[in-house]
């Protein structure tokens, strides 16, 4: 897939088929988070990734996490509809150095939601679907255990990654590129 085709067209899909991406190609999806933007190089950021074996895991963390902030039914039951959604899940954490004098800690954020976008892109170019989640879910003490975070760490999402549902179709791209009208101005 040419870079600026997928640029233009990508976009997340929750429909997965049962296939996760090996080690080669988890070891691109890794390197390509690597190489994001990173004033400092601090590498703000660490990756938790959890193969099927590990969903009945993150299924109880995810229903901890249900528990924990009073999530109505419906999103109570979403649990065990994320945990078996993908045949992988990676957790992406943003370790924050407060004490940078140099680099701020929305800066370090920043760089960390770059990198989980150049994973999710890495995946795509290599045939794969992806989505982001967030919400409370990434919040529970539970899961924040599991990925051993630290008091300032901040989970700020779990990115599901699977094979496309109909391999015959490929990965989900949007049919057209989005309307550019009113997004940039330019300045002469």
């Amino acid at each position: 897939m040419q870079i600026l085709e997928l640029l233009h067209h990508r976009r997340s899909s929750k429909q997965f088929g049962e296939i996760a991406p090996n080690q080669a190609q988890l070891e691109n999806m890794i390197k390509a988070a690597l190489r994001a933007p990173d004033h400092g190089r601090l590498k703000p950021y660490h990756f938790v990734v959890l193969q099927k074996s590990a969903m009945p895991t993150l299924k109880a963390c995810l229903e901890a996490a249900a528990v924990e902030f009073d999530m109505d039914e419906k999103n109570a039951a979403k649990a065990d509809k994320l945990a078996n959604q993908a045949p992988m899940v990676i957790g992406v954490i943003a370790k924050i150095d407060h004490e940078s004098p140099k680099i701020p800690a929305w800066e370090q954020m920043l760089t960390t939601g770059c990198a989980a976008y150049a994973m999710q892109l890495a995946a795509n170019a290599q045939g794969f679907e992806t989505v982001w989640i967030s919400k409370k879910w990434v919040e529970g003490t539970q899961l924040r255990a599991l990925f051993n975070c630290e008091e300032g760490d901040k989970v700020v999402g779990l990115l599901l990654v699977g094979s496309p549902k109909d391999p015959e179709a490929g990965i989900s791209l949007a049919r057209q590129p989005e309307e550019i009208d009113g997004f940039f101005n330019v300045i002469e």
